[in-house]
């Protein structure tokens, strides 16, 4: 916990001042798509991961590496945050810091992130129908899916907003019909 508050500390302040700039310069969509994808490299590639966090890295050796990676495919504001993060030896904090940083972008954009568990893979019309109840649950502008599969829910969705679940699943109804036979006794 005492870490989790010291790196949330250290994030807040650089996830805004991000967002500040991303306003200033009218970027606040293409910055939130390029956390995306720095995330999603974060996340997919244990190298990356390990080259980023290593705080025994030179920092030149480590903006070059940044450079290359993002190319011209990155505006430069953004890659000089990046080098900003890596002088001042932030860098490791990056993956918290850009995850902050697309949650203000869905607060200043009215989105909200639904977490969808289901038991199979949806089709665009299912996925469309949780993004259409969601919106009319929460009134949000547009509603972000992120969807994980999981067979022991044998059918059905579990969809958590924020703190609210819906726990439309078999499991989750088999779940409740054993609790109520269970209180009946």
């Amino acid at each position: 916990m005492k870490g989790s508050a010291m790196s949330a500390q250290l994030v807040e302040p650089y996830a805004e001042a991000l967002m500040s700039l991303a306003k200033d310069i009218g970027k606040v969509d293409d910055f939130a798509d390029y956390s995306r994808s720095f995330l999603a490299a974060f996340k997919e590639s244990e190298e990356f991961r390990s080259f980023i966090v290593n705080p025994l890295l030179d920092a030149e050796d480590q903006k070059g590496i940044l450079a290359s990676i993002c190319g011209k495919d990155v505006d430069a504001y953004f890659l000089n945050f990046l080098f900003l993060l890596v002088d001042r030896r932030r860098i490791a904090f990056a993956e918290a810091l850009f995850e902050r940083f697309i949650a203000l972008q869905r607060e200043l954009k009215n989105i909200v992130l639904a977490k969808v568990t289901c038991a199979t893979a949806l089709n665009r019309e299912q996925e469309d129908a949780i993004v259409d109840q969601v919106k009319s649950i929460t009134g949000a502008n547009n509603v972000e899916l992120d969807i994980t599969t999981d067979a022991s829910l044998i059918g059905g969705v579990i969809i958590k907003v924020g703190s609210q679940v819906f726990d439309a699943s078999l499991k989750g109804q088999l779940r409740r019909i054993g609790m109520g036979l269970l209180s009946t006794n």
